[in-house]
């Protein structure tokens, strides 16, 4: 299996729910916990073939534990089931879905496959699922055209968001064009045949995670933007945010994705069972398109094609630019991200920079006591709509105390010495809000998110002298080996621990082990199996998938293949120069450029910038707006003609060559910045011991193409 086939070129670089027709399968009765069906290595309802076991990994998992078991049928027992107001709500206003589950890409292979999921509609109650994770999945198996309120449609099902279609007077305002163009073109022709076929007047992105807006030229000509026929309209730092959040970091990001997104997964029972927001993310054409106009006030109001829009911008919530929007005339309330049908990430598993879970909380107060008294309806870019208002109200204050209370109880306990370390075992998230379907955990987790908040106030220290300067794992972990006993004596207590369901215990062992012996063959097969348990209990995506994917790659290693280029051309054009520059200096070793000293001029005439780069202290600096006087190097090219570097279709010093770029001083100096550079590879090690390739055979089940795409 190569990367190249699992890792998404452009989703992964911009890193970052559904509908459902007549046809859907039956649901729990009104006031009855699920039927419960076996699951074990042959489960009762087969998921989809994955051909044969590809090295120690076991395509339909290992079967799960008695002590597994008997936890999902205790979360079974106490799960608020008798409440089926999600199950009526995401089937309302349905109109039609296509015939086939399956959008292919331009490129030839499956932009996006639902049959993939229909596993979730054929059965219930599975051993190897947790029954909160599997009602959500079920929910998100919704595809297909739902009218969302008159003159508003929604298409669900169709990526990792959903893409909303407002009537204008003359045509569509598009809110939240997808991931892929392939996906978001599907979803306009599923419009066009059931309601009307007219053009696309406008865009809204409501904020700049990719899942919302890479899919625009699946719906939109940059002609027509450029023409002023269609405008499209942002919050205030949308293209900073959408270009830079993930690019300092974007390897490590990219890599930590392949645990949060179980991108090795196949989906099954036992592997990936949903992601939460929706089933997946598309895997076609990713594209950006800069806004026409920005939403710049707290609130802002803008008339566009007859429709009255009031814009509430809520920058550093779900996103670092976000923005709601309420139509007054229709009493409609769109919550953009910031209020769906999940308990949303405050700390993300893949790597971001923590979320303020107060604002969050805060300006959902503001939309509930400035809209929500009045709104009728009320829809998001992911899950279904509210409609009624008691349900809005209701959600909305259930959503402000989720992340108010996340935020001041841990602070609370932190404020009493509860470190970082502990908090996850002492926070616990009231009953009041727990019992809401919509504050579960299907993004976010209590776990992972009251850690966040502890690293936004505290950092990542405990506090303890011991832990200032910790030796790294491989260090560190021979000494406890050594303790302990030696590798057998862990071995013998860690199966006896996997044996008693304590896997939690049993991981700490088996880890410290695995850390000091990574070729280990039994130590590493013994804590995947404890991965696995643990991973079938969750009820959050992100930590069944990382502990299912941890579990893959110490059976089989990782994937061999060639890494992905990391960005399509609207991205990497809408990457500021100074970002670039940034980033090139994030690439730089620095120990391979001690004694280096060097300035270099930096001009883009085409777009009037100027920079002056300088070399010293093993540290590549820049700064916007100078130029330096005794330049060893001054470079004038085109920032059109540097985007071919930035995207590497071309060298600085072929342009040089050719004579695109004019220079004037000492050439060498950018040989010089060449041979500190490290291209960063996407498949490193996480756990140890499996930096080795997968073992390929005649045919390997992962081999699965692109559809393995994630983002968000």
């Amino acid at each position: 299996m190569k990367l190249a086939h699992i890792v998404p070129a452009a989703a992964l670089a911009i890193l970052l729910a559904c509908g459902q027709g007549s046809d859907a399968p039956s649901e729990p009765a009104a006031t009855e916990t699920p039927a419960k069906a076996a699951t074990t290595a042959e489960p009762a309802t087969e998921p989809p073939p994955m051909g044969e076991t590809v090295g120690h990994f076991h395509p339909k998992g290992k079967a799960p534990s008695e002590h597994t078991k008997k936890l999902l049928d205790q979360a079974r027992a106490i799960l608020p089931f008798s409440d089926t107001r999600d199950l009526e709500e995401k089937n309302k206003g349905f109109i039609a879905a296509p015939e086939s589950k399956k959008i292919m890409a331009d490129a030839g292979h499956v932009a996006w496959d639902m049959e993939r999921y229909q596993w979730l509609a054929e059965s219930e109650g599975f051993d190897s699922v947790h029954p909160s994770l599997e009602r959500q999945s079920k929910l998100n198996l919704n595809f297909g055209l739902y009218e969302v309120t008159p003159g508003i449609y929604q298409v669900r099902g169709f990526d990792l968001a959903n893409i909303s279609f407002v009537r204008g007077k003359t045509g569509w305002i598009v809110f939240d064009p997808l991931t892929a163009a392939e996906t978001s073109r599907a979803a306009k022709a599923l419009l066009d045949e059931h309601v009307g076929k007219l053009p696309v007047v406008a865009v809204v992105y409501s904020h700049s995670h990719g899942d919302h807006w890479g899919g625009i030229r699946g719906v939109v000509d940059e002609a027509d933007v450029r023409a002023g026929r269609v405008s499209i309209i942002a919050p205030v730092g949308f293209m900073e945010h959408a270009v830079s959040e993930n690019v300092y970091a974007g390897n490590a990001m990219n890599r930590r994705l392949f645990y949060q997104y179980g991108v090795l997964l196949p989906p099954s029972a036992f592997g990936h069972a949903g992601q939460g927001l929706a089933q997946n993310i598309a895997a076609g054409n990713t594209g950006l398109i800069a806004p026409t106009r920005l939403i710049e006030k707290p609130i802002e109001v803008l008339t566009v094609d007859g429709v009255k829009m009031e814009f509430q911008n809520t920058p550093g919530t779900e996103a670092p630019a976000e923005m709601n929007t309420w139509f007054p005339e229709k009493k409609v309330f769109w919550a953009a991200e910031n209020i769906t049908g999940t308990f949303h990430n405050i700390y993300t598993l893949r790597g971001a920079q923590v979320r303020d879970a107060l604002r969050w909380s805060k300006y959902t107060n503001e939309a509930l006591y400035r809209y929500g008294m009045q709104a009728e309806v009320m829809f998001a870019s992911h899950h279904w709509p509210r409609w009624g208002n008691e349900r809005i109200q209701e959600v909305l204050r259930g959503q402000r105390d989720l992340y108010a209370n996340i935020n001041n109880q841990v602070l609370h306990f932190a404020n009493q010495g509860v470190t970082i370390n502990q908090i996850h075992n002492v926070y616990e998230t009231p009953k009041g809000i727990a019992e809401q379907w919509y504050n579960r955990g299907y993004h976010g987790s209590p776990e992972h998110n009251s850690r966040g908040v502890v690293n936004r106030y505290l950092g990542y220290w405990d506090a303890n002298p011991a832990t200032l300067i910790p030796l790294s794992p491989a260090d560190s972990a021979p000494l406890y080996v050594e303790m302990m006993g030696g590798a057998r004596k862990i071995l013998t207590r860690g199966k006896e621990l996997h044996d008693e369901g304590r896997y939690l215990e049993a991981q700490e062992i088996l880890n410290k082990l695995v850390q000091a012996q990574p070729q280990n063959r039994e130590a590493k097969d013994l804590l995947a199996d404890i991965f696995e348990q643990i991973g079938y209990q969750q009820e959050n995506p992100g930590l069944r998938n990382s502990y299912l994917a941890g579990a893959f790659e110490l059976r089989s290693g990782i994937p061999a293949g060639a890494v992905p280029e990391t960005a399509g051309p609207d991205v990497i054009r809408a990457m500021s120069t100074e970002l670039f520059l940034d980033f090139v200096a994030v690439r730089m070793d620095g120990r391979k450029a001690e004694g280096m000293r060097f300035t270099i001029n930096l001009i883009t005439p085409d777009v009037g910038e100027k920079f002056v780069v300088e070399l010293s202290d093993s540290t590549l600096t820049n700064i916007e707006g100078y130029q330096a006087e005794n330049a060893d190097l001054t470079i004038t090219i085109d920032r059109s003609d540097l985007e071919q570097v930035m995207m590497g279709q071309k060298t600085l010093l072929a342009q040089i060559d050719d004579g695109t770029a004019k220079i004037q001083g000492d050439k060498t100096v950018l040989e010089q910045i060449a041979s500190t550079l490290v291209r960063f590879e996407l498949g490193f090690e996480i756990l140890p011991g499996t930096g080795g390739p997968a073992p390929q055979g005649e045919h390997n089940p992962y081999e699965v193409g692109p559809l393995e795409h994630r983002g968000e």
